[in-house]
């Protein structure tokens, strides 16, 4: 539990709505973060601190995250503001940020769309542009100008990837995985057409931002950066894109996903759009798509591994055989060849 009181006096030191009395409200945690709205008079904000369980390298976690938000202030991308960091653990046992409260909603309040988005599919349509322009507005941003060299490393991003997330399987393996040889295989013997190196998110999707209130759609904040890096913006878009259904007008595409995607646009609908407002070009997509569906898969195993009685991780165990699988005949069937 946070020391409220620690805190508002910290607050106080930063100038942050000195002297009023500190309300807050609990919004969210888990193992990695807790997150708090904080309210002192008219100053509103909100805090995100790994909890005293947290593995300590989330300390290194929640300053890369700051380090993120902060660069992101003056550019286009939809952000929460950056408003102050503390490095110094002996505060409140862990190093935190506070950022801008987002007065909007997100897909995961209650899985499904609020008016108008829940009835009218002409204006749901408008959350899946949103969602493929924030990365592609993401993409756009000058990493070497913002400060972000020491964020990642871009050299040898594709092939660092396959070795490291074969090595990783191997450390976990508990069973075989079909069309895993398959998959691996292709990544091995195939490049994206280039590689422009840029901000990544890590894990994009719906899950991980909120929009604004009330029609048309308009993407409020990015959110939960813990996965951020620099390495290749395109693979946000294929991850985006994982489990897309193949036909978004059909009653199906309802129930196919943790939200309802009927009425939003297709993945070469969204693909286009990312390409347009970035720049990037998508012709390489399917190499991206099998490196998410491959990926995807060791990441979920790894869950599925260490799950014992737990029903969440243990339900990762047919989605792992089904992304793998689903990795290995598109590699067999894409026209792809670079």
């Amino acid at each position: 539990m946070i020391d409220f009181q620690r805190l508002s006096d910290w607050m106080d030191g930063e100038g942050l709505g000195k002297g009023a009395p500190l309300e807050h409200r609990y919004l969210s945690g888990g193992t990695q973060n807790e997150i708090y709205e904080l309210t002192r008079d008219d100053f509103r904000c909100v805090i995100r601190i790994p909890p005293p369980e947290a593995p300590a390298n989330r300390d290194k976690g929640i300053l890369r995250e700051w380090q993120i938000i902060s660069a992101l202030d003056g550019t286009d991308v939809p952000h929460t503001e950056a408003i102050a960091v503390c490095e110094d653990a002996s505060v409140l046992g862990r190093p935190f940020y506070l950022m801008g409260f987002v007065d909007g909603w997100s897909p995961m309040d209650d899985r499904n769309w609020p008016e108008p988005f829940k009835s009218d599919l002409e204006a749901r349509s408008g959350l899946g542009y949103q969602l493929a322009e924030g990365i592609a507005l993401l993409s756009k941003v000058d990493w070497k100008a913002k400060g972000l060299q020491d964020l990642g490393r871009p050299d040898g991003f594709h092939e660092r990837q396959v070795d490291r997330w074969t090595s990783l399987f191997e450390k976990i393996k508990g069973r075989e995985l079909e069309g895993i040889e398959v998959a691996t295989e292709w990544l091995r013997n195939h490049k994206p057409l280039d590689f422009i190196p840029g901000i990544m998110h890590g894990d994009y999707q719906f899950a991980n931002v909120m929009f604004e209130n009330g029609a048309p759609a308009r993407l409020s904040a990015i959110v939960d950066w813990e996965m951020g890096t620099v390495g290749d913006p395109k693979l946000d878009l294929a991850w985006m894109l994982e489990g897309w259904p193949k036909d978004t007008s059909a009653p199906e595409a309802a129930t196919s996903s943790y939200v309802n995607l009927q009425g939003i646009p297709s993945m070469e609908q969204l693909a286009g759009h990312y390409s347009e407002i970035s720049g990037r070009q998508v012709d390489d997509l399917d190499y991206y798509r099998i490196l998410a569906k491959w990926k995807l898969a060791i990441i979920l195993e790894q869950g599925f591994q260490r799950a014992g009685d737990n029903e969440k991780l243990l339900a990762f165990g047919p989605i792992v055989a089904q992304s793998m699988i689903a990795a290995a005949e598109l590699a067999e069937t894409t026209e792809y060849k670079s």
